[in-house]
């Protein structure tokens, strides 16, 4: 990797406002301020948020945002993610609050109706990888597919500043396959989070091994006769599913949307930070902000 190109952080915004959120609301801590306005989520996505830029140090920042849950994914599969319970009614307010948070930091919010946040994250990586490093700042595994030489992934783990970053090769060591085959690997094991089955019996340590063997569905469906009855048996039943499932787990690079270099560069306003902070009656966010790295 060039380490003189700029690099640019993407952040899964709802992977971090969430997360904030949960950790808080099992023990009720809402953090309501005079407005009556819940804030748990927002203060723990901040501390998410600027933690990371002090962490990995990126030239460029960008947030990305799901715009609902009706999307193309859910016209395609009544399914999908109909598991997922409604928000809480605390968490509401929250999610337009976060983003005026973001703007207070002068970093672009981007999200399209009908797409999911990986979506625009996947087409934005791809578009500018050859301008600046990527690394995408996540909780979910299923962007671990966008992985090459200029893409790595910053999988959130428990607490506050500790990361699995993953890269192509990290992903090739730990899985056997490249990170492009994930999109088939779930299309044969199903993803329970997301609500679809894949391939009923099929689960992770066989799909692996079948991509190992034969690289890609085609494959595998090309030589059904060097399979076991099984699994034979259990793939030609959701043949169906096995498709349906690959294009549900498939992140569209093609989304109209996109994130000019120049506007993403991260320089902090404090004095415009600190006064969204006033407002929203944050405290105990300033030590963040002296973070060496951006002091």
């Amino acid at each position: 990797m060039n380490e003189n190109k700029p690099s640019l952080m993407l952040v899964d915004g709802m992977a971090l406002l969430f997360r904030a959120y949960f950790a808080t609301a099992v023990t009720g801590q809402f953090m309501i301020n005079s407005k009556g306005v819940p804030t748990n989520g927002v203060y723990g996505f901040v501390k998410h948020f600027l933690t990371a830029i002090s962490s990995f140090n990126p030239t460029h920042v960008a947030v990305c945002w799901d715009m609902g849950s009706k999307t193309f994914r859910t016209e395609m599969y009544d399914g999908y993610k109909a598991n997922r319970p409604e928000a809480p009614v605390e968490l509401i307010p929250q999610f337009d609050l976060v983003k005026e948070v973001v703007e207070a930091f002068d970093v672009p919010n981007i999200g399209l109706a009908g797409y999911e946040a990986d979506d625009c994250i996947g087409t934005i990586a791809k578009s500018i990888k050859e301008e600046a490093r990527v690394h995408i700042l996540t909780g979910d595994q299923d962007i671990l597919q966008l992985l090459d030489e200029q893409i790595s992934v910053v999988l959130l783990q428990k607490g506050y500043g500790n990361y699995l970053v993953h890269t192509k090769d990290t992903f090739f060591e730990e899985k056997g396959i490249k990170p492009k085959q994930m999109i088939d690997l779930k299309a044969f094991m199903g993803d329970s989070s997301d609500n679809y089955p894949g391939v009923k019996g099929i689960g992770e340590k066989t799909a692996l091994k079948l991509l190992q063997q034969f690289e890609h569905i085609e494959g595998v469906l090309a030589n059904l006769d060097q399979l076991t009855k099984g699994q034979r048996t259990k793939i030609e039943q959701d043949l169906e599913m096995l498709h349906l499932s690959r294009q549900l787990a498939e992140i569209k690079c093609d989304v109209p949307v996109e994130c000019v270099l120049a506007e993403a560069r991260f320089e902090l306003n404090r004095e415009k930070v600190l006064e969204k902070f006033t407002e929203i009656e944050f405290r105990g966010l300033d030590r963040f902000l002296n973070m060496k790295e951006y002091a």
